[in-house]
């Protein structure tokens, strides 16, 4: 079975790699850590343009009407050049949930927007000092008249401070539930730092804030079982970002050892490092190989489709881990410095590593899905 993007997919990766050089590549995570997201709103509406944002989204409300397999090049791309924002929960999560849950209005407001460029949106899921399990969820959302009244916090919401609307886990009278809350002034967004800066990660705070209860996504008290759903769509997209930064760490080291000498010659040339970078090398074609299956399986629902996403997931944030730290030491002093982009990737995978769950978890899960 061949797993191999087609020619038109290739040439669209083409697009967008083209136009994210232009744009600066890293430049655009550095600058976007330093409070700089002025570029950014530019480079989004750049994305749109060349149809980024609605290849999933039905031609009927402004898409090309595509499959998540059509996203990988895409997502790789942004890997590579370790894109800020919330354009993975958007088109990953956020999308494939309206096109199955949604109702008509908000199919025709949200997906129309998304395809031209105009809305983002983003996952509101943990809470402080909580987990990612379903009993700890304390956000709540109450029926008052025709409303919804929503009290809580959430933390670590990525891209918080820029998404247009958030897709918010909120405990309703018999379980929990999935909303839609657009940004107002009514919800309090305050930046958050960790680990990786380019992430732009927010706490979002909730007082009161009334909304209608048609911006219910999915089944009232059902909203775990739609929210697993819009996982298995995100954690597959996630490890092609993650197959994206490895390949673009692996050239890093690549090029970095034909320039590098020591003793009169390129330090490529030693045996230890050669034996690294083919180590690498293998984690990254064995990722990819599991990343673009897992998205072929969930385009085409097979029935191992759990398993081969949480597979996927699982061995690609670790890979990233150890290939990132490796292309530290491949790079040697220089590779610890601000001024290299070594440390912009390594602190990418450690994220990952926890986000929507534990390494732990999704190994569980992957068992659970073989009925180990």
């Amino acid at each position: 079975m061949d797993f191999a993007l087609s020619e038109e997919q290739e040439m669209f990766r083409g697009y967008v790699r083209k136009y994210l050089d232009g744009a600066g590549q890293t430049k655009i995570a550095r600058e976007f850590a330093k409070g700089n997201t002025d570029g950014f709103q530019a480079i989004w509406t750049g994305l749109a343009d060349l149809g980024c944002t609605g290849i999933t989204i039905p031609e009927a409300n402004g898409g090309l009407g595509l499959g998540a397999l059509d996203l990988v090049p895409v997502l790789e791309e942004m890997g590579q050049v370790l894109l800020p924002g919330s354009y993975l929960e958007t088109v990953a999560f956020a999308v494939p949930l309206l096109e199955k849950y949604g109702t008509e209005a908000q199919k025709e407001k949200y997906l129309t927007e998304i395809a031209a460029g105009s809305r983002s949106m983003t996952l509101a899921w943990l809470e402080p000092q909580k987990g990612y399990n379903p009993e700890e969820i304390s956000c709540s959302a109450r029926v008052e008249g025709d409303s919804l009244v929503v009290d809580g916090v959430k933390v670590l919401v990525p891209g918080g401070e820029q998404a247009d609307s958030y897709v918010v886990l909120v405990r309703t009278d018999e379980g929990l539930s999935l909303v839609i809350m657009d940004r107002t002034n009514d919800i309090e967004v305050n930046a958050q730092r960790c680990i990786d800066e380019t992430l732009g990660l927010s706490e979002l705070t909730f007082r009161q804030v009334h909304i209608l209860q048609s911006q219910i996504l999915g089944p009232v008290n059902q909203g775990w079982s739609v929210l697993q759903e819009g996982l298995l769509s995100l954690n597959a997209a996630l490890t092609s970002v993650i197959v994206g930064g490895m390949e673009k760490v692996i050239d890093m080291s690549v090029e970095y050892v034909k320039i590098r000498e020591q003793f009169g010659q390129p330090i490529g040339r030693f045996q230890a490092l050669k034996h690294r970078i083919a180590d690498m090398k293998m984690e990254l074609e064995t990722t990819r190989s599991l990343s673009h299956y897992a998205n072929w399986a969930l385009e085409s629902g097979e029935a191992d489709c759990e398993a081969a996403i949480y597979s996927a997931r699982t061995f690609a944030t670790e890979a990233y881990i150890n290939v990132a730290s490796h292309n530290i030491q491949n790079h040697g002093g220089i590779g610890f410095t601000e001024e290299i982009d070594c440390h912009l990737f390594l602190k990418r995978a450690r994220f990952y590593e926890s986000y929507l769950g534990s390494s732990q978890h999704y190994k569980e899960q992957a068992a659970l899905a073989l009925a180990w």
